[in-house]
């Protein structure tokens, strides 16, 4: 697209937006009885209209057949959790026995290691990005304790070089060779909370199977953010969170991916519970565990069906959508945020706005983070005061994420102009 810094750009770039309908189905904040602009999705979604109505019908089930709601209700809460199956394995390119929405992503991460994370003899560490999300980084630090490791020998932290702000895929690459005989499992964030990073997850995924390590991703800020092949990648393990970019609401339920070839092994090492047992069999009550030959093995509990409503809300969105139409215009949309962006660092005299965010849009999602040199905190409170909502990370990076499924063009314009104002 001809980016241009107006109002008249924005209006018709978003006349001609095909998903522009998609906003009128969230919730959006307001500021002084305006939407405000908001770009965070990218820690957590705008409520889709939709929820309430979704929740309520299980509260009437609930009220008008008590236990029975578990086979009577609309959706029987029973097997609640199956819905999801066919429109997540799309939006993470998986099939539909391979994934299984439970519990949250911390925990998931958990229960995933306790099967994929097994060390023996010299192969006992793990390679992770530096500066991870700290739940990951105290997830795996717990791991390798457990098993009785040291964590400062046993995992092994990527780094940008000097004076760069994102990893290199040759780097990865690298780390992986030179520590091809010790390496167990290699688990990373597939997009970079901090920077925005797209990690190159097929390439990484084979390398690592190559030196003889499992491969798993943190998927919590790639999940409905970019498109995903974890099947065709080979991916053994991955999952994300649904309070992000899937607008589930805060806290909501987790999602999971185990590659078939790992989902059809009795014999692979897991904590199990009842509802991972076969379903067939289940009510049989018997002693010794049977697993589902799919991702559903690694339940423990029935299906939280208030937690799971509002997912169903979104994911009936995006039921009517695919991740190639979404992202094109995420990349028309980060790319217009780019550009204000840059027009306006160029423009003044007071700030230099450093995007840290790789400019490569195949290594982006639609977040960008901005290194705002020669302001500080002062400048985010004012965008927020002004109807932004932002996120600001110490010591002075401001992320922003416009997520196509409900921003706009004109959001991004009335960004800039705002920001201009400030500086």
């Amino acid at each position: 697209m001809n980016y241009a810094f107006t109002h008249e750009f924005a209006a018709r770039a978003d006349e001609a937006d095909p998903l522009r309908s998609y906003r009128e189905k969230f919730h959006i904040p307001q500021h002084n009885g305006e939407d405000t602009v908001y770009f965070t999705g990218n820690s957590l979604g705008l409520q889709p209209k939709s929820a309430r109505e979704v929740i309520d019908q299980e509260l009437n089930d609930w009220a008008k057949y008590g236990v029975e709601g578990h086979f009577e209700a609309k959706h029987p809460w029973f097997s609640y959790h199956e819905m999801f199956a066919g429109p997540l394995s799309k939006i993470v390119g998986a099939k539909e026995t391979e994934v299984v929405a439970m519990n949250g992503l911390t925990t998931n991460l958990h229960l995933l290691m306790v099967s994929f994370y097994r060390p023996e003899g010299s192969r006992y560490k793990i390679l992770c990005e530096g500066k991870a999300f700290p739940s990951d980084q105290y997830a795996l630090q717990s791991q390798v304790e457990f098993h009785g490791y040291d964590a400062d020998d046993a995992i092994i932290e990527l780094h940008p070089r000097e004076g760069e702000h994102t990893i290199r895929t040759e780097d990865v690459l690298a780390k992986i060779e030179e520590h091809r005989d010790e390496i167990a499992l290699i688990m990373i964030g597939g997009v970079n909370y901090y920077t925005g990073q797209v990690w190159d997850m097929k390439t990484i995924t084979k390398a690592g199977h190559e030196s003889g390590a499992i491969v798993g991703w943190d998927l919590a800020h790639a999940a409905g953010n970019i498109p995903l092949q974890l099947h065709d990648w080979d991916v053994d393990f991955a999952a994300w969170c649904s309070y992000k970019y899937m607008n589930s609401g805060p806290g909501s339920v987790s999602g999971v991916f185990v590659h078939e070839k790992h989902c059809t092994d009795k014999d692979i090492k897991r904590f199990a519970g009842w509802w991972g047992h076969n379903k067939e069999e289940r009510f049989k009550m018997e002693k010794r565990f049977d697993p589902m030959p799919t991702a559903e093995a690694w339940q423990l509990s029935n299906a939280p069906v208030f937690a799971m409503a509002p997912h169903k809300a979104s994911l009936d969105i995006f039921s009517e959508l695919d991740m190639s139409k979404l992202r094109t215009k995420s990349e028309k949309l980060t790319g217009y945020l780019e550009f204000v962006v840059d027009e306006i660092s160029a423009n003044s005299e007071n700030v230099n706005f450093e995007i840290i965010t790789p400019r490569d849009k195949n290594q982006r999602g639609c977040q960008l983070s901005i290194l705002c040199h020669g302001q500080g905190k002062a400048l985010f409170d004012h965008l927020t005061k002004n109807g932004v909502i932002a996120d600001w990370r110490e010591p002075n990076v401001i992320r922003i994420a416009p997520v196509p499924l409900y921003n706009s063009f004109e959001d991004v314009y009335r960004f800039g102009k705002i920001l201009e104002e400030a500086v």
